[in-house]
């Protein structure tokens, strides 16, 4: 869940949804909520991602989850990329990497407003391959951002989305 709360407020939902669970990463930014079938340990926090490793009981399988809300800028971001990389060297349980990267991954990803270059996206590109993620694809529209502006400064982006490693 990408909040525009207060932090303190992640109680008031957790409640309200009747979950067994509800975390947070170290700015409030990334929320989650869990479910009783579910045992989990936080593996990574940091101001742009939360990884943790779950044990679903119904299954019983271990599943890696990364969830992602990555700064704007690129030189932001670039942090972002090395905490996933150094876990992917390792992983051999499934891994699910989601969320709002802020980035495109090709210039197909984007309709409208001034062209995009691949150093614009090529660190995220090089996160996806080293990583050995695969993206999930999506149903609907492509595009998950829209700028707001109407007809000629409209602008489309795919920014959401979600990946999986070979073992998921």
């Amino acid at each position: 869940m990408e909040p525009f709360q207060k932090q303190r407020l992640i109680q008031n939902y957790w409640r309200r949804l009747g979950m067994e669970a509800a975390i947070s990463n170290i700015n409030g930014k990334i929320w989650l909520f869990l479910d009783v079938v579910v045992q989990w340990d936080v593996v990574i926090d940091t101001d742009q991602q939360l990884t943790i490793m779950v044990y679903h009981q119904d299954i019983e399988k271990h599943i890696m989850m990364t969830f992602v809300y990555a700064k704007c800028l690129s030189m932001e971001r670039l942090e972002l990329w090395d905490n996933p990389h150094y876990l992917a060297r390792d992983m051999e349980l499934p891994w699910v990497v989601g969320g709002d990267f802020n980035v495109i991954l090709n210039e197909e990803e984007k309709i409208g407003g001034l062209p995009v270059y691949p150093p614009k996206y090529e660190d995220f590109a090089f996160f996806v391959n080293s990583c050995g993620l695969f993206d999930m694809g999506y149903k609907g529209s492509p595009f998950t951002w829209w700028n707001g502006k109407p007809n000629s400064e409209c602008i489309f982006k795919r920014l959401d989305r979600s990946f999986v490693n070979v073992p998921f």
